[in-house]
């Protein structure tokens, strides 16, 4: 018997599958949904804040002592410099802006992420760094896209997507000239690597040799 010539049929119907539970894994991937969440508050960004007054770059790849950080959004504007790390997160969300982990939990699954709040530190240290600027006019803000709630009082830089520009337009002290902020602008462009895929994966390896690094000057126990 011809096996092929038996299962040919079945084969033909069933082509779609395998392209089907692909694309139902992405879907699911976390980079997917990630990736969600910045487009939704680019869009944002871009859709509630006058272009006259805010100007916002994406996906920034900056240089660091220690390798390079990774940047979800910047905005730029004459009172003040703006850093977003955004967190697509669903379920419970418990932890204090002082807390180095936080805490998700989805009914009974209960996991652990880094602190955004100190992940971002970084990224504002270095925009600081780069553009030669103080803490006072460059702000860190930690932005929630999904379902995800806190379950107690949210610190005050981090926000839901409904807050992310009232957060924004909460400072209204002119603290850059125009052209200021042009200058910070072509510094940010000339400096960050090209957004690829190369330049990504090369982000990816620096944070996983950085995070070796990190467990194994830990003490035992810690």
């Amino acid at each position: 018997m011809d096996l092929l010539a038996v299962f040919s049929p079945l084969l033909k119907m069933l082509w779609w599958l395998i392209p089907f539970l692909i694309f139902v894994q992405v879907l699911r991937s976390a980079w997917f949904k990630g990736w969600v969440g910045e487009t939704l508050v680019k869009w944002v960004l871009h859709s509630q804040l006058p272009n006259d007054l805010y100007t916002t770059l994406h996906n920034i790849t900056l240089t660091t002592p220690d390798g390079t950080t990774q940047i979800d959004h910047v905005v730029l504007s004459p009172f003040g410099i703006f850093v977003i790390e955004t967190k697509h997160l669903q379920g419970w969300i418990f932890g204090g802006e002082k807390d180095a982990k936080w805490t998700q939990k989805i009914f009974k699954h209960v996991s652990t992420f880094q602190n955004p709040l100190r992940q971002n530190y970084k990224h504002t240290q270095t925009i600081e760094a780069m553009l030669g600027l103080d803490s006072t006019t460059v702000h860190s803000l930690v932005v929630f896209t999904g379902n995800g709630k806190f379950k107690k009082a949210m610190p005050d830089n981090v926000v839901y997507v409904s807050g992310c520009t009232p957060f924004i337009k909460g400072f209204q002290q002119n603290v850059f000239s125009r052209v200021e902020i042009n200058t910070f602008i072509q510094t940010l462009q000339e400096g960050r690597l090209a957004p690829s895929i190369s330049t990504h994966h090369q982000h990816v390896k620096n944070l996983n040799a950085r995070r070796s690094i990190d467990n194994n000057n830990c003490p035992k126990g810690g």
